[in-house]
This record gives C-alpha cells, sequence and structure tokens, in this order.
C-alpha cells in the first residue's frame, strides 16, 4: 500500500481540525433536538426558557460539559404526561437524570438503556406505573436509582443484581409484590422498600438495613421485623439446621419418645467422667504455665495493659468520624485488643516479639512492646484502615496506637512498604514512630496530637458558647496541610497520601495542623471496599492501594471546600439528590449565589472576602472532574500561601515559612 504523500496528510489534519468543532456542535445541537421533544412532550408551558434564542446549556436544569449535555434536572417543574420514547436516549453523555416532584405517567421508557454514562436517576413522587423496565438492569454505570412514591407494580427484578455498581436503591410506596429477592451489590448502603405490598422473609444480606426500610409490608417478616413464623433466634430460615435430615430423624418433634437404651446411658456417664478428668488436667496446666509467665502476662492479669478486651462502646466523637490517629478528642475507655497481648506472648507465626522504630527513636527506643501492653487506654475512633486509641504510659507519656484492618500481606511485603511509610520525616506529618507485626495484629504507633482532629474542630458543637473558628486559623490549617502533602509528593514521583479527609488532619495545642495516617492504602488488601473512603474520593480512583497525586489534590479540594462551607462531604444536607460537595458548590456559584457557600462563622470577617472567594475557586480547580485540570500540590500551597498574605500583610511572610533550616521542606 503506497504512502500518503506528506502535503496530502497535512491537508488530512486540517480538514479534520477544521471538522472537529462541527461534530462538537452538532452533538450539542443533537442534545438541544432531544430536549425540545421532551419539552413538547411533557413540558411545553412549563419551560418557557428552553427556546432558540437562549443558549441549551443555559436552559433551565441543564448542566453541559465539554460540549454536551451531562445533567439534566427538573425537580418540581410542573411536568405533566408520559415521557416519549426515542427521546431522553439521545442524551448519550447524560450523567444525571432528575425528574422528580412531576406530574408524569405511563411508563419509563426503553431507550434509557442507551444512556451509559447515567449515574444516577431520580424520578421519586411521579406517577410511573407498570413494572420496572429490563432496559434500566443494562445502565452498567448507575449509582443511584429512586423510583419512591410511584404506581409500580409486580415483582422486584433480581436482575437489579446487574447494577453492581448501585449504592442507593429507593423502592418505597409503590405496589411492588411478592418476595424481596437476594441482591448481592457490594456498594449498597441505602435500600428502602418500605409500604408496599411484599411478602416472605427477608434476605440474610438486607437484614442489616434500619426497619424503616421495611415497614408497610404486612407479609415481610425476619431482620429488623423480627422472627418469622417458624424461624428461631438461633437456626435463622431456610438453614440447613432448621430443615428435617434424611433418613428418619425426622421423627424428631412428631410427638413420639423413644428410650434410650442401657448402653447408651453408660457411654454417657463413662463420657462425663473422662471430661470432667480433661478439664481438671487443662486446668492444672494453664495454672502452672501462669505461676511462670513474665512480667507482662502478668499485668494483663491485673487488667492494666492493653490486651485487656476492649469494651463494646462506640466512641463518642462530635460527629462520628473521627479516624486518624488524634481521632476527634473524646473518648470511651477501652483498650487494645487481647490478641495483641497474646501476639506479643508467641510472636504469632512469623511475628518478630518487639516493636521496631523509625527516625531518632530507633537508636534508643523510649519505651517497648512491655511497656505499650502495660499502658492505660482509650477508643480515639474507628476508620477505615482501623481503630486509633490513646495508650498512657506509666511515664505518663502518651501516644496514639492504630490497629490496622484487613491487611494480609506477607512480613517482608508488610516491612517493605511501611519502611517508606516510616521514611517520611517532616514537621507538618504526623510521624510513625514504630510499628508491631505478626500473623494476627499489625500496631502502628504515632505521635498523640491532643487538640484531636480538624473533623473534630468543624463539625463540633456549634453551641452559643463555642469560640467560632476564624478565617485567620483555617486558612492556617489549609497551608500547613497542604505544604505536608506537597512535602509527602516530593519524595517520589508515584508518592502519595492515599486518604486525605479532615479527620486526618491533627492538630496541636497551638492550632498547628499536621498530616496523618499517610501511606496506609498500600497496606490493605484487594478486597477494601470503597464506600469507607466515600466523599473524599476522586472519581477516577478505583483502587484505594494506587491513588495518584492528582487523586490527592481532588481530595484537598474538598477538604478546602469543608473548611470553606463548615459542611462534612459524607454528610451534608444539600444531599438530597445524591449531590456531593463539589458539585453542590458549582451549582450554587454557578447561580452567583457565591455568599451562600460560606459558613456562617466566617461571613462575620468582611474584610476577607476576596481571599475567601479566592480559596474557594482554588478548591474548585483542585476538585476538577478531570486530573489533568488540577493542580500539583505545591503550586495550591503556593497560591494559599499568597492569599493569606494578600489578607494578614506581607509582614506575615516569616511566620508562615515552615521547615527553616530543615532542608527538607519543598520548594513552594
Amino acid at each position: 500500500m503506497a504512502a500518503m504523500p506528506a502535503p496530502a496528510v497535512g491537508l488530512a489534519v486540517l480538514v479534520l481540525f477544521a471538522a472537529l468543532p462541527g461534530y462538537l456542535s452538532d452533538d450539542l445541537n443533537t442534545d438541544a433536538q432531544a430536549l425540545q421533544g421532551l419539552r413538547s412532550a411533557v413540558g411545553r408551558s412549563a419551560l418557557p426558557s428552553w427556546n432558540s434564542t437562549t443558549p441549551t446549556c443555559q436552559w433551565q436544569g441543564v448542566t453541559c460539559g465539554n460540549g454536551r449535555v451531562v445533567e439534566l434536572r427538573l425537580p418540581g417543574a410542573g411536568l405533566m404526561g408520559s415521557l416519549p420514547s426515542g427521546v431522553l436516549g439521545s442524551l448519550s453523555a447524560l450523567r444525571t437524570l432528575s425528574l422528580r416532584y412531576n406530574a408524569l405517567t405511563g411508563s419509563i421508557p426503553d431507550d434509557l438503556s442507551r444512556l451509559a454514562e447515567l449515574r444516577a436517576i431520580y424520578f421519586q413522587h411521579n406517577n410511573f406505573s407498570g413494572e420496572v423496565p429490563a432496559s434500566l438492569f443494562g445502565l452498567k454505570n448507575l449509582v443511584r436509582l429512586d423510583l419512591a412514591g410511584n404506581k409500580f407494580s409486580g415483582e422486584i427484578s433480581p436482575d437489579f443484581n446487574k447494577l453492581i455498581r448501585l449504592g442507593t436503591l429507593h423502592l418505597e410506596d409503590n405496589g411492588f409484590s411478592g418476595e424481596i429477592p437476594k441482591l448481592d451489590l457490594p456498594a449498597l448502603e441505602q435500600f428502602n422498600v418500605s409500604y408496599n405490598k411484599l411478602n416472605g422473609s427477608i434476605p440474610a444480606n438486607l437484614r442489616k438495613m434500619p426497619k424503616d426500610s421495611f415497614l408497610g409490608n404486612t407479609g415481610l417478616c425476619g431482620g429488623p421485623l423480627g422472627l418469622c413464623p417458624g424461624e428461631s433466634a438461633l437456626t435463622p430460615a431456610g438453614s440447613p439446621e432448621s430443615q428435617p435430615i434424611a433418613g428418619g430423624s425426622a421423627d424428631i418433634g412428631s410427638g413420639k419418645k423413644k428410650k434410650l437404651s442401657g448402653g447408651a446411658i453408660a457411654g454417657i456417664a463413662i463420657g462425663c467422667v473422662f471430661g470432667v478428668l480433661l478439664l481438671l488436667a487443662l486446668i492444672f496446666f494453664l495454672c502452672r504455665k501462669r505461676s511462670r509467665a513474665p512480667r507482662s502476662a502478668a499485668a494483663v492479669e491485673k487488667g492494666r495493659d492493653l490486651g485487656m478486651v476492649p469494651l463494646e462502646v462506640e466512641p463518642k466523637g462530635q460527629n462520628g468520624s473521627a479516624a486518624g490517629t488524634g481521632g476527634n478528642g473524646v473518648a470511651a475507655a477501652a483498650a487494645v485488643p487481647a490478641a495483641a497481648a497474646a501476639a506479643a506472648k508467641t510472636g504469632g507465626s512469623t511475628g518478630s516479639k518487639k516493636l521496631i522504630f523509625f527516625g531518632p527513636m530507633a537508636a534508643a527506643p523510649p519505651f517497648d512492646l512491655e511497656d505499650l501492653l502495660r499502658a492505660s487506654a482509650e477508643v480515639l475512633g474507628k476508620g477505615a484502615f482501623g481503630t486509633a486509641y490513646k495508650a498512657v504510659m506509666e511515664s505518663g507519656a502518651a501516644v496514639a496506637v492504630k490497629r490496622l484492618k484487613d491487611v494480609d500481606l506477607p512480613e517482608p511485603e508488610f516491612r517493605e512498604r511501611i519502611a517508606a511509610v516510616g521514611a517520611v520525616q517532616h514537621e507538618l506529618v504526623v510521624p510513625l514512630r514504630a510499628y508491631y507485626f505478626s500473623k494476627d495484629e499489625k500496631l502502628l504507633v504515632y505521635d498523640y496530637m491532643s487538640m484531636g482532629s480538624l473533623s473534630a474542630l468543624l463539625h463540633g458543637n456549634r453551641a452559643s458558647g463555642r469560640t467560632p473558628l476564624d478565617w485567620e486559623t483555617r486558612s492556617a490549617i489549609a497551608l500547613a496541610a497542604a505544604r505536608g502533602v506537597a512535602y509527602i509528593h516530593s519524595t517520589g514521583p508515584t508518592a502519595s497520601h492515599g486518604n486525605i479527609k479532615s479527620s486526618n488532619v491533627l492538630l496541636t495545642k497551638n492550632y498547628e495542623a499536621r498530616v496523618s495516617d499517610h501511606g496506609l492504602p498500600t497496606l490493605v488488601g484487594p478486597s477494601f471496599s470503597l464506600t469507607r473512603v466515600s466523599g473524599y474520593r476522586a472519581p477516577e480512583v478505583t483502587d484505594i492501594r494506587r491513588v495518584s497525586q492528582k487523586a490527592d489534590v481532588y481530595s484537598f479540594g474538598v477538604l478546602l471546600l469543608e473548611l470553606l462551607t463548615g459542611k462534612a462531604p459524607t454528610h451534608a444536607v444539600v444531599n438530597e439528590e445524591g449531590l456531593d460537595l463539589p458539585r453542590w458548590v458549582q451549582s450554587v456559584v454557578r447561580e452567583e449565589w457565591t455568599a451562600e457557600v460560606f459558613d456562617q462563622e466566617l461571613l462575620r470577617y468582611q474584610n476577607v472576602e476576596e481571599e475567601m472567594v479566592q480559596l474557594l475557586q482554588l478548591a474548585i480547580d483542585c476538585s476538577a472532574q478531570h486530573p489533568d485540570r488540577r493542580p500539583a500540590m505545591s503550586e495550591v500551597a503556593a497560591r494559599i500561601d499568597e492569599i493569606r498574605r494578600s489578607s494578614l500583610g506581607g509582614d506575615r511572610q516569616a511566620a508562615d515559612s515552615t521547615g527553616d533550616g530543615e532542608g527538607d521542606e519543598p520548594s513552594l
């Protein structure tokens, strides 16, 4: 095949680039035609802004991205009638479709199956009827589906299991009948089928859902609704133990009583005598072993070491989300689990029987494992990677201990990865001081931060007596955290924190911020659920063990928005449609209501409004959907520094400089 002449290649490229805007325009024109078809069918009088004199992307409820319609939100817009077929399916870039609280009737059109990018459907409180169409089960990227308050009927299809990413499913207030199918959806967190006509036993994997999820179905039983007929608390319905055993055991319970033979009685008596002798021998052996136990075992017997069985008490944090080593400052009395002490005495199968220290402490460890095991302890918080404790040793020294969970790495690989974490020694990063490894227990030891986490400070009790968190404190926390993350990134081209959030920003007595828990995602196994780190997670992250630096920037952008709005990303009151914090902020700013974004505690500082808006813009830049549009962390830190200097004056420059003389501060 002859090669194309160079001039011809150049001409082809020019033609291609010349045609590209036309293709993009045609895509938007196709979307506009589809929307006009929707307006003609159900909203002729309800959508006056949808006309040729107004750009499509400025129409009511329409959001565009990359030259396409990506969101259509028309809640309570007065839409009436049946959705036409062959219209919505043309919006091939659509990610969110919200038509809730209208008067739509009939069935859901089948062409919705063409919307491969669709993430969320909100059809609640209309008058849709019939069965849920099979076309919906082909939307593999669907995360939220709300069909509540309609007139759907028929059985709940087991084909919902095809929606493997589904995290929210609302089917309440409809006419569904039959039994609830077994839904094996790993991401499912919100589920509601209340007030339908369902019957039968609630599947075992759905019984963790609250009682409100099943109310109003007179034929339902099991789980939060109580036992089903013939089901005992010890033997769930449908389990093998509840079924008759073949070969004549069905006579049990039939009313026929069978007498035991003499041989059987003699056998039982001999077995009892043998059991008693065995028990006495075991007690004698344990007593001799305990009398020879070392000092740490004696401490266990006194109940004063970290090996005590923890109290079954949840940490009473201000917002219940403290996961960092600093926790939230309010704790329940408890201790590191007994398995840690047992592993410490035996060394596990491959354990080292001692703490391994990092940094300056490695040369002269200030305490050992026995000191740690004898310490009194209290729970600081439970997070995605484990439970954190405050441990106070007999010397009075306090440290934070994190007991890791879901870590199944072999010891050599664990040592290699934890060594990389321990090598990060910087004044704006909470250092990993030591670790303990055994087959059953992995413990990490950090400095204890007495003021707890930024999460507790932001979302704690906001009663009248609370001192507001002012602009200077918030911007200083943002700068220190940015510099801490920037330093972590500077240690290598693929180095990342992996779990940036407000509960992992800890505070000193002077409210100086320190970044905590860096590198822990590299220690967990492939079964780790991403739902544990929702709210801050970048949209491109599919494996928590491989978080890029740009994904860290996204998480930091959410953290900045949290500082500015005072809203927690995981339970913001704006989330009635499942909006995450970045998208909510963008929607408010787009409507030019920027002042409504900021925390009320910040609005009293009138002289820094411009700086607040600048930091808000930086947060929006950091939380861009596409990684390439996000700045580097070094640039983020530099911009925050510049914003602070403009609001606090140039004489603050020296005070804001950290790491002088250390030689490890990144060039910002």
